[in-house]
């Protein structure tokens, strides 16, 4: 859950999701609508997808891996989270590279190249074997990790405050703030579209995306207004903002009617109740919010 996810971002879905599936056996027997229902709102929805195929393999197995190899078998599961598993809970010596320490050995040993690239992080990774506590591997990966997030930060690093600034080589330079060099990111595009609420019977009309979907399968979503032209829109009803990766959405949201139109191929109408129990899309769940406030404001 944490992966481009704040933690205090986290903790609430994290608590709600252990709270309903407190072990892999539970999580396991889910189907995969409820699955993505707990998820709904943290993004990134492979991730979800991942975790329960890793918790039918575990169940399968018969009990959690306890090697590095075997652990990096685990759907989803990259060298990263292989390492830091298998040096946090078996103490195997393995080093973790995530983004902290990625900047914090990219100072230390003032690496020039852009440390999103496969060579430089490949050096880096080298870097943090080579300095591996092989007797406390655990401690010393959560170590490199605490630091980058409370000191070795990325605009302001408090090198006052860090133990090991004698030997950091940006320091050393006046080079602290420079470092590590991070390429500029995909310049983000712009659109705008209307999503729709259609109620009929007191339903409202949305569609599943189709699970070969690239984003989002599985999950529902509002019709828009290019997809449902014989829908009759009443009053708009807000206007929220809403990021997904490299694009920026201007979502309005309005009333609708289709009349007694028969909705297009994929759209149903879903009641109150199997909206609660349905995988919403985040736009969707944005939008229905509005919509909500607004029926209520009309009371």
């Amino acid at each position: 859950m944490l992966q481009q996810t704040r933690v205090s971002a986290v903790i609430p879905y994290y608590e709600r999701f252990l709270s309903r599936f407190p072990d892999a056996q539970a999580f396991s027997t889910a189907d995969d609508r409820e699955v993505l229902q707990y998820w709904a709102g943290l993004g990134y929805y492979s991730r979800a997808r991942s975790l329960h195929a890793a918790a039918k393999h575990v169940v399968e197995r018969g009990a959690f891996p306890s090697t590095y190899e075997h652990i990096r078998e685990l759907p989803g599961v990259g060298d990263y989270t292989a390492a830091a598993v298998a040096s946090i809970a078996f103490d195997l010596p393995h080093a973790a590279l995530d983004g902290n320490v990625a900047r914090v050995l990219a100072r230390i040993s003032a690496e020039p190249g852009d440390i999103r690239s496969t060579v430089v992080r490949r050096r880096l990774l080298a870097t943090a074997g080579a300095l591996l506590d092989r007797r406390r591997p655990g401690e010393y990966n959560q170590a490199l990790m605490e630091l980058g997030a409370t000191v070795c930060l990325p605009r302001e690093p408090r090198c006052e405050l860090c133990p090991v600034a004698m030997h950091c080589q940006a320091r050393a330079a006046g080079r602290q703030r420079e470092l590590p060099v991070i390429a500029r990111k995909t310049a983000f595009t712009s659109t705008e579209i209307t999503l729709l609420v259609v109620t009929r019977e007191n339903g409202i009309l949305l569609r599943r995306r189709a699970e070969e979907a690239a984003r989002l399968a599985g999950f529902w979503e509002l019709p828009e207004a290019a997809v449902l032209p014989a829908a009759k829109i009443l009053k708009e009803i807000a206007v929220f903002r809403h990021t997904i990766v490299s694009t920026k959405y201007l979502c309005r949201v309005a009333a609708a009617d289709l009349g007694r139109r028969r909705p297009p191929n994929g759209f149903v109408f879903l009641t109150s109740w199997e909206l609660d129990a349905a995988p919403l899309t985040t736009t969707a769940r944005k939008a229905l919010a509005c919509y909500r406030r607004s029926q209520s404001a009309e009371i």
